[in-house]
């Protein structure tokens, strides 16, 4: 079954950001589980983001949080949150085109 994360946070460093996530991308390259990923912005609050990650199911999720450079990235991450991100873990039931 399909597994998705929504992640809401708030930041106003996102230059660093897109770097931290690049850096991810490079580090993790042939071994991440993530098979699409939004990355969004509020359009009436410019430093509200909410990332949107797909993964196979959630047992590929979990190998992918487990990765050391997950878990690097997930602290820096964290540091440039205003505040602690909302992360929302849930089961695919339905797909539709």
């Amino acid at each position: 079954m399909k597994f998705v994360q929504v992640i809401e946070y708030e930041t106003t460093q996102e230059e660093e950001m897109s770097r931290l996530f690049d850096e991810w991308m490079m580090a993790t390259e042939g071994r991440r589980t993530v098979t699409r990923e939004f990355h969004t912005r509020d359009r009436e609050r410019p430093t509200h983001y909410v990332d949107i990650v797909e993964f196979p199911s959630y047992e590929q999720a979990m190998r992918n949080n487990e990765l050391p450079e997950t878990q690097k990235i997930a602290e820096e991450f964290r540091r440039l949150c205003e505040s602690e991100p909302r992360f929302m873990n849930l089961e695919v039931i339905d797909e539709e085109p």
